[in-house]
């Protein structure tokens, strides 16, 4: 990896959070995968397209795009070596050819000037040290008239319903885990405009997106999930084993109402943010 800009980052994601992320991808994947289609429609990838996928991770959007570029090519960016690891796996597993993932930090990654046509990210872009610096440096990727479109996460409410049905967890979550850090950074559109604008893009779009987010076969096996995941197992390491199962037992019953006969799916909700390189 070359120059590194996000240290902390850098530090959190080859460390044990980024192979929880590794070793559980299938799952992690399902929680977002709802709006994928709508993440594709905005990218408009076309078959010759050369394609960047900024905070790539386990490499599921960059395969999706490798098929639909299928003449062309796409690159992975990710600052995890684990993740990656898990990505370059996946991809020889499905023999897809048209595809490599690099290991860097997007905000200062020497990417090639306008050596693509459109970049896209599922979430990977919120967790810039410096967000501007960040945008902007993938501006210089694209070619004129080039096109970034990304998803990330809506800010949470208290009576949201993924707040309501993890309602247990609440009094347990002291504050973000090492890898979580940034994640509501880009949580208000008017932020979102003002950091795209700042970094030099056009045309700037941001619509709110709604779908229901897969987390598990059924309540039971959701809750063990939630509390694998890395913001919930920092929070809880050195909690007293008897409030944790207490704890465990009540968020079984709050994922209870989101049971269907597809299994526990939780209405959730993204910003889609289109811009263009002007």
């Amino acid at each position: 990896m070359q120059a590194i800009a996000n240290t902390h980052h850098a530090e959190a994601w080859n460390g044990w959070e980024g192979v929880n992320w590794a070793n559980n991808a299938v799952r992690y994947n399902a929680i977002v995968a709802a709006f994928d289609d709508e993440l594709f429609r905005a990218a408009a990838i076309g078959e010759d397209d050369r394609v960047l996928d900024i905070g790539c991770g386990t490499g599921q959007p960059t395969l999706t795009a490798a098929r639909q570029a299928f003449r062309g090519s796409v690159v992975g960016v990710d600052i995890s070596a684990p993740m990656l690891e898990r990505a370059r796996a996946d991809a020889a597993g499905r023999g897809i050819a048209n595809v490599r993932f690099e290991q860097g930090d997007a905000q200062v990654h020497p990417f090639p000037g306008g050596g693509f046509d459109v970049a896209i990210s599922r979430g990977g872009v919120m967790f810039f040290d410096d967000l501007v610096a960040g945008f902007a440096n993938i501006r210089r990727g694209l070619r004129p008239g080039g096109r970034l479109v990304f998803v990330g996460p809506q800010g949470g409410t208290p009576d949201s319903d993924y707040a309501r049905a993890t309602a247990a967890l609440k009094p347990l979550m002291r504050g973000p885990s090492p890898a979580a850090r940034g994640m509501g950074s880009l949580t208000d559109p008017a932020r979102i405009h003002e950091v795209l604008g700042a970094a030099g893009f056009a045309d700037v779009s941001v619509t709110g997106v709604e779908a229901p987010m897969d987390y598990g076969r059924d309540a039971a096996d959701a809750a063990e999930f939630i509390l694998s995941q890395g913001p919930v197992r920092f929070n809880l390491d050195g909690v007293d084993p008897a409030v944790v199962e207490r704890a465990r037992e009540e968020l079984r019953a709050g994922l209870k109402a989101y049971e269907t006969s597809e299994g526990v799916r939780i209405p959730g909700a993204v910003w889609l943010v289109s811009a263009v390189n002007p």
